[in-house]
């Protein structure tokens, strides 16, 4: 069985074009250190609203520590929006 993670949070807008980056940036690592493609939307609605998607995940503890590692390691937390946090929510399949 694989899983899924969708990663939602807001970025500061003024920050839009850095978080790009930075968002490049862990996707990257994660790429280096699992193997798994990111992808990156936003919200329809909400520009400021964005979420990160991997799939097929196989080896959760691994994922979770590479994925933490890597986000450390970008800063991340220097481009969310005031009072945002990274949300995690994993599914898998019925």
């Amino acid at each position: 069985m694989t899983l899924g993670y969708y990663v939602y949070y807001r970025v500061a807008i003024d920050q839009a074009e850095r978080a790009k980056r930075v968002v490049a940036a862990l996707q990257q690592d994660v790429l280096a250190l699992t193997g798994v493609r990111g992808r990156l939307l936003h919200r329809r609605d909400d520009p400021a609203t964005w979420m990160e998607i991997y799939e097929g995940i196989a080896d959760q503890r691994a994922f979770d520590a590479s994925l933490a590692a890597a986000v450390d390691r970008c800063a991340f937390s220097s481009v969310l929006a005031a009072g945002s946090q990274r949300i995690t929510e994993i599914f898998g399949p019925v």
